[in-house]
């Protein structure tokens, strides 16, 4: 094994264990360590594929540095250490249908990289996801759904979040958020970029639906003037 291959596997092992340690936190995490038991996640099975950089790369390098809450910084530093070996992708075209009203501030500085996957630079699965996803300071990420059940781990210190059409509520660094299949919910950014752990849990590869709301000029106008 590589070095490069042993550093992506550190931040995997790195992720499952806060997981382990925070089994009763929100309903999805039981059902993520249920499917991370299934794989055979061993050494010996990690791909190994050549790394792919982004023209987010300052933003990436500032989104790890923020990390800072106590209890996330074993991923902090095994994500630090992994940044330039891993695959990073920008997702507006291949989780979206074609000329989907996703807003101005995702389209500009979306990025992910599968850690685990159908197209990994870790280890491969086809029908279960598990990595890296970052957005850029004040930006929405308007409000949507999709058949994949889906788990964040927030690693950033304060992001904000609409599930259904309910009131928005911060969540901070370390908190778990799941959304069931279907389950409308948003994003949105403050003065930091905002960086989680994601995983879809089955039907990764179904397409995102954007749930129009009548707040989205508003909210934008607030995150550009500093005003939210």
């Amino acid at each position: 094994m590589t070095d490069k291959q042993h550093r992506i596997q550190a931040l995997i092992q790195a992720i499952v264990a806060y997981l382990e340690a925070h089994r009763s936190d929100a309903p999805g995490v039981d059902l993520t360590l249920d499917k991370l038991a299934s794989m055979d996640l061993s050494c010996r099975q990690q791909r190994d594929v050549p790394p792919q950089g982004t023209r987010h790369d300052q933003v990436l390098t500032q989104a790890i540095a923020d990390i800072t809450e106590p209890k996330l910084l074993e991923i902090a530093k095994c994500l630090s250490a992994a940044k330039d070996d891993l695959v990073w992708r920008e997702d507006n075209a291949q989780f979206y249908p074609p000329g989907a009203d996703l807003g101005e501030g995702y389209i500009k500085c979306n990025l992910h990289s599968l850690l685990i996957g159908a197209d990994a630079c870790g280890h491969h699965h086809p029908d279960f996801s598990l990595g890296i996803f970052m957005l850029g300071p004040r930006t929405l990420y308007r409000d949507h759904n999709h058949d994949a059940p889906e788990l964040y781990l927030n690693l950033s210190e304060r992001s904000g979040w609409r599930f259904r059409s309910g009131e928005w509520q911060d969540y901070p660094a370390g908190s778990l958020i799941w959304n069931a299949a279907g389950e409308p919910h948003a994003t949105r950014v403050y003065d930091l970029p905002f960086i989680s752990v994601f995983v879809w849990l089955e039907n990764v590869s179904s397409r995102c639906n954007v749930i129009p709301f009548d707040d989205w000029a508003e909210i934008e106008q607030g995150l550009a003037q500093k005003s939210i």
